[in-house]
């Protein structure tokens, strides 16, 4: 697993742009107008928020090979809130820790 993202679910995603643009991040991709990823000065993880899991919070998005062969051999033994899903560039799921914290994971198996 490699973190790629700090994920921060906003309410509006237009606003949200305005106010870290604010802070010296710049835009580093976009998938449509609900999420959107921001770059900071001397760091390679990104900033990505979205319009969605406002419920869930903040947390980290890492990188795995595969996310259903990381779901498949880890189901019984961690507690998943979202089961992989299809999403643009991959597939993705959602598990949280012990401490109740979401731990996004997101595999680029649609990337070109």
């Amino acid at each position: 697993m490699k973190l790629a993202f700090l994920f921060h679910p906003v309410k509006d995603l237009q606003e949200s742009q305005r106010y870290y643009e604010g802070l010296g991040m710049t835009e580093a991709w976009r998938e449509g107008n609900q999420v959107m990823g921001l770059a900071m000065p001397d760091c390679e993880v990104q900033l990505m928020i979205e319009e969605d899991e406002l419920e869930l919070g903040p947390g980290g998005v890492f990188v795995v090979d595969s996310v259903d062969k990381f779901y498949d051999d880890n189901e019984t033994r961690l507690h998943f809130v979202k089961t992989p899903c299809s999403i643009p560039p991959g597939r993705y799921a959602i598990y949280k820790d012990e401490a109740g914290n979401p731990i996004r994971i997101i595999d680029f198996t649609n990337k070109d």
